[in-house]
């Protein structure tokens, strides 16, 4: 029965069946169908990367296989979740290796888009600690892929957005930790170029990410608050918490109870909130010790926080520049702000250096911002993706809901490699999403 899909963004939506599966046999029967697919975890891609007319939803193939406590290997199925994983590893003294903004993704999701987090430019994205992956081709077959076992299918479907093949066992290395805390700075940088200056500064730390106020001008362009963290050790600890120093964060959490109106958002009330956000850190530096949860995780306290920005949705841009294309990142904070569309969630990180065949991350600066849907959004964000391009950078795939397929051709290189191994493992293109057939990258149907 068709109903309604949309990713995080709650743009676009369409119309489409959700099949779900719980034992291997039968996700082999929803294959052998005859209709196009595509695999769907918990919808937390912000854009059509994961919808098409018929989806197979993950989520309910979502065991532990095993778990190496010794050695910190964990093995499951795809469907499971980050939170799930992370209830379980943890108090055994393990954290994941790389994790995005969201604990609500599920694994073959954070494979799929080869997330990163905060640590890329020390830990690289999880491609770099996936050890082995089952995959499900369109023809049925199933193929474990590894560096050295079918590596151009490995290294096409970490960040392939689906389109090798159904996800269906991950086996990756966790990271040790002494304690579930994380010992956190927070440094006030009163414009862009002080906040650069500040992740050279501070490129040392396993964790930096800066919010960016952009709309701000004149010699307060570009203030930002930079947060940086080092797992905490035991003895970082007070006392009371030595007691229990693997103890999970409570699990209190609010509802964003409905879609607010399309005008709350607008110039004036995200100015306001940017000058309360970098005000409410009344010191230059402030250092504490904080829980895991709202230093990697602080929206996932409100559920349903896509509903700030209303019935029409929103749009997630996030692009990545070279080292060397400040300019770059100048102009387009600049273009932003002259529009006056800036966004509550503007956040900057650094990636470290990767090569890859087709994800997101490559050495240099990352911008990530949320712009609800109106009337010129897409056309400005067209402008903006000129200027990317003109520096060399690329665009989010994970993200994207309205790239066109030039944008995508002109970012990524080895877009034609990936292009061939998909037509070689998805021969009759079977497995095509909206975002594939937008950006081309599986024929018409």
């Amino acid at each position: 029965m068709n109903k309604k899909l949309a990713n995080w963004g709650n743009y676009p939506v369409i119309e489409g069946d959700e099949e779900t599966f719980v034992f291997a046999d039968q996700l082999d029967r929803l294959i052998e169908k005859e209709q196009p697919y595509i695999a769907r975890g918990n919808g937390r891609c912000y854009g059509d990367a994961s919808l098409a007319e018929r989806t197979i939803s993950t989520l309910k193939f979502d065991k532990i296989l095993s778990f190496n406590i010794a050695d910190g290997v964990f093995e499951c199925q795809s469907g499971i979740t980050l939170d799930q994983i992370l209830a379980v590893i943890v108090p055994e003294g393990w954290f994941l290796p790389v994790t995005p903004g969201t604990k609500f993704i599920t694994i073959g999701g954070a494979l799929g888009s080869d997330v990163h987090g905060k640590n890329h430019h020390v830990d690289g994205s999880i491609s770099n600690h996936v050890i082995e992956f089952d995959l499900v081709l369109e023809s049925g077959e199933m193929i474990l892929c590894s560096a050295d076992n079918y590596p151009d299918l490995f290294e096409a479907t970490l960040g392939g957005m689906g389109l090798t093949g159904v996800i269906s066992r991950v086996k990756f290395r966790l990271k040790k930790i002494e304690t579930s805390y994380i010992k956190q700075k927070q440094v006030k940088a009163k414009n862009l170029q002080e906040l650069i200056t500040l992740f050279d500064t501070y490129k040392d730390y396993t964790y930096s990410v800066a919010w960016i106020d952009c709309l701000k001008k004149g010699d307060g362009f570009g203030r930002s608050i930079l947060l940086l963290g080092e797992h905490a050790t035991i003895n970082d600890l007070d006392e009371g918490k030595k007691a229990d120093p693997l103890k999970m964060p409570g699990n209190k959490q609010i509802t964003f109870p409905i879609n607010m109106p399309w005008w709350v958002l607008n110039k004036l009330t995200v100015k306001a909130f940017n000058f309360l956000y970098y005000g409410k850190n009344f010191k230059k530096e402030i250092n504490n010790v904080v829980s895991y949860e709202p230093f990697f995780y602080p929206l996932d306290k409100i559920l349903h926080w896509n509903r700030l920005y209303g019935k029409k949705g929103f749009v997630q841009y996030q692009f990545v520049l070279p080292l060397d294309a400040k300019d770059g990142l100048i102009e387009i904070m600049h273009r932003i702000s002259d529009e006056g569309l800036g966004s509550f969630l503007a956040v900057l990180k650094v990636f470290g250096k990767q090569e890859s065949m087709i994800s997101f991350p490559k050495e240099g600066y990352t911008l990530a911002l949320d712009f609800p849907v109106r009337n010129g959004l897409l056309e400005f964000l067209d402008e903006l993706d000129k200027i990317v391009l003109k520096y060399n950078g690329r665009l989010y795939m994970s993200k994207d809901a309205r790239m066109k397929p030039e944008t995508l051709q002109s970012g990524y290189p080895e877009l034609d490699r990936f292009k061939s191994i998909i037509k070689k493992y998805n021969p009759q293109g079977k497995i095509r999403s909206a975002q594939s057939d937008r950006l081309l990258l599986t024929g018409t149907k």
